[in-house]
C-alpha cells in the first residue's frame, strides 16, 4: 500500500479514521475501548465483520471501514474459520471449538469441546468440525447457530489424528485415515457412515478443498487425491517429493489452487511455485511466482481467480485455466519473510466477494483491497499485531 494513497483514503473517510487504541493484553480493565463495540460488542450490528486474533484476544472489525468494533480478551493461541453462515465465526481454543457471534461482537456460550480442535470445513450447506485429539467428527447446519447449539451428526475415526472431514452433497462423508504416527489416505462413507470405498495412497494427507461440480481434493506428500462422481483418483506430483498440504477451491472453477513444496529435508521451505489441480481431467500444473508465500497466502477471487499473497507484499492473480500470472496487486510497503514457527504472525489473506483483506503484523495493520480496481480502500491501525484472519462467509 502506498502512503499517498492511504492519505487520500483517510482524508476521504474522516469519520472512520479515528482508530481506537486497544491493548494486546486484553484485560477486563482495558475492555470496552474498541471503537463502538467494546469487549463484547454491545452496540449496533457490525457490518460484514472481519475478525483477527492477536496475542491475548480478538478484534472484530467493520468489513467496510475496518473500524474496530469489539476487542475480546481470549488467552492462548486461537484459530479462526468462517462458521458457514452470515453471522458467526468458529474459534479454535485450547478446549475446543467456540462460536463467535461476529455480527454482535461477542463470544457465545456455544462450544464443541475436545482436545486439539482442527479443521473446520464448509460444504453442501453443512459445517464439519474435526477434533484431532479424539478423532471426533461433528457436522451441523450452520444456519441453526442463531438458535443456540445446533443438532449435530457425529462420527469418530478409527484412531485420532490430524485430519479433516467433508460432508458430501448426498449426505455421505469424506474423512481422512491415519493415527498419531502417520496419515495415509481417505475413506468415503455413506449417509449412515458405513464405508463405501477408500484410498490409502496419500502419504501425510492434509487439507481439503471443494471445486466446481462437487469434486473434493485432498493433498498428499506426492500429489493429490480427487473424489469426484463416486470415484477416488490419484494425481501424482511431477517431482519425487511434491507436497500439496494447503488448498483453496472455488465453486466457479474445477481447478484447485494448492501450495507446492519439493524439499523433503527443509526445516522450512519457502516455495515459489503453486499447483493448479484440474479435478475434471486429473492433471496438475506447476506455476512459478515472483515471490514465496505461506499457508495463509492462498485464496480464490469472485470469478475463481487463484490469489496468492507473496512475500513481496503483492497479491498475485493467476488464471487457473492457463496458469498465466495476470496481475500483481501491491498491498504491503515492505517485503516480509515467513517465521520458522507456524503459530507466529505473518501476513494473511482472507477474501470475501470482491474484497481481499490482508494483515500486516509488522506494521500492526489490516488492509481492505478492491480486487477489481486493485485499490486499497481502507486500513486499520491496530494496537497489537494481527495473526489469524477470517470473517463471516457472506455480508450481513
Amino acid at each position: 500500500m502506498k502512503s499517498t494513497a492511504r492519505t487520500r483514503r483517510l482524508a476521504a473517510a474522516s469519520a472512520a479514521a479515528a482508530m481506537v487504541a486497544v491493548s494486546a493484553c486484553g484485560t477486563d480493565e482495558q475492555a470496552g475501548q474498541g471503537g463502538g463495540g467494546g469487549e463484547q460488542g454491545g452496540g449496533a450490528d457490525i457490518t460484514e465483520p472481519v475478525v483477527t486474533t492477536y496475542d491475548g484476544g480478538m478484534y472484530v472489525l467493520d468489513g467496510d471501514t475496518l473500524e474496530v468494533q469489539a476487542d475480546i480478551p481470549l488467552e492462548g493461541f486461537n484459530r479462526l474459520n468462517p462458521a458457514g453462515d452470515d453471522r458467526h465465526v468458529m474459534v479454535s481454543t485450547s478446549e475446543g471449538f467456540q462460536v463467535l457471534d461476529a455480527v454482535g461482537g461477542q463470544l457465545t456460550d456455544v462450544t464443541f469441546g475436545g482436545a486439539e480442535p482442527g479443521h473446520v470445513v464448509r460444504h453442501a450447506d453443512r459445517t464439519v468440525l474435526f477434533t484431532d485429539g479424539t478423532g471426533q467428527v461433528r457436522s451441523f447446519d450452520p444456519h441453526d447457530l442463531g438458535d443456540g447449539k445446533p443438532e449435530t451428526k457425529e462420527y469418530r475415526t478409527e484412531e485420532p489424528h490430524h485430519g479433516v472431514a467433508v460432508e458430501l452433497d448426498n449426505g455421505g462423508m469424506l474423512v481422512t485415515l491415519g493415527n498419531e504416527e502417520e496419515r495415509n489416505g481417505i475413506a468415503i462413507l455413506d449417509e449412515s457412515r458405513a464405508e463405501v470405498t477408500r484410498n490409502e495412497d496419500c502419504p501425510e494427507v492434509h487439507g481439503e478443498s471443494a471445486a466446481q461440480g462437487g469434486a473434493i481434493a485432498v493433498g498428499c506428500e506426492d500429489g493429490v487425491l480427487i473424489y469426484r462422481d463416486g470415484k477416488i483418483t490419484k494425481v501424482d506430483s511431477p517431482t519425487d517429493y511434491g507436497r500439496i498440504g494447503n488448498q483453496a477451491g472455488s465453486p466457479e472453477s474445477p481447478i484447485v489452487l494448492g501450495d507446492y513444496k519439493q524439499d523433503e529435508d527443509a526445516e522450512l521451505e519457502r516455495p515459489e511455485e503453486i499447483a493448479l489441480v484440474d479435478t475434471e481431467n486429473a492433471q496438475l500444473q506447476r506455476v512459478d511466482l515472483p515471490a514465496s508465500y505461506t499457508f495463509r497466502s492462498l485464496a480464490r477471487g469472485p470469478e475463481g481467480e487463484a490469489l496468492v499473497l507473496g512475500t513481496d507484499g503483492k497479491i498475485h492473480v493467476v488464471d487457473p485455466d492457463s496458469g498465466e500470472l495476470t496481475e500483481s496487486i501491491p498491498v504491503l510497503d515492505e517485503e516480509w519473510s515467513e517465521p520458522i514457527e507456524w503459530q507466529e504472525p505473518r501476513p494473511a489473506l482472507f477474501v470475501r466477494g470482491g474484497t481481499a483483506y490482508v494483515s500486516d503484523p509488522d506494521q500492526k495493520q489490516l488492509h481492505a483491497v478492491d480486487l477489481e480496481s486493485g485499490e486499497t480502500t481502507a486500513t486499520a491501525d491496530l494496537e497489537a499485531a494481527p495473526n489469524e484472519l477470517s470473517g463471516v462467509v457472506h455480508g450481513h
